[in-house]
């Protein structure tokens, strides 16, 4: 595994640990992590996204869905099984499970739902008016404007 070296990141620049720090936990994470339950990220839109998870067996009541510091979690318990049933086979799997998955800034979930089996998570990305472009008006030099104190922050 390949070690990276932050500490000119740390040195050039100011705000951007939290990038550093995401980098590091990426590549400090096990590759040969929890594979359960499969899940998919699509981007639907420009600032839209869905996280789709495969819950089959699981009902609504077993599931949560939380967003605390920009992390999305999702587990499952199930309830008590019955013990009375007796298996010849078990190929679907219904164990407790913890899902986590970092949200970039301006994220939010918007909401969720449980269709055939699949839980779908609907995030979309908000930019404040302060980061979106805006047009600055261009003015002669022939005549010069005075600066209105009103309109300048």
């Amino acid at each position: 595994m390949r070690h990276f070296d932050f500490s000119p990141l740390y040195r050039a620049t100011v705000g951007f640990d939290q990038i550093a720090d995401i980098m590091d936990r990426v590549l400090a994470s096990d590759t040969t992590g929890p594979s359960y339950p499969p899940y998919n990220i699509e981007k639907t839109a420009d600032d839209t996204y869905r996280i789709s998870i495969a819950v089959a067996g699981f009902s609504d009541q077993d599931l949560d869905v939380e967003v605390k510091e920009n992390a999305l979690v999702v587990w499952a318990k199930k309830a008590e099984e019955d013990s009375a049933k007796t298996y010849l086979h078990r190929g679907i799997a219904t164990r407790a499970f913890e899902r986590r998955f970092q949200l970039a800034d301006h994220v939010r979930v918007v909401g969720a739902s449980h269709i055939d089996g699949m839980l779908h998570i609907d995030l979309v990305r908000e930019l404040p008016e302060a980061y979106k472009p805006r047009r600055i008006e261009i003015t002669s030099a022939a005549t010069p404007r005075a600066i209105d104190s009103t309109t300048v922050n």
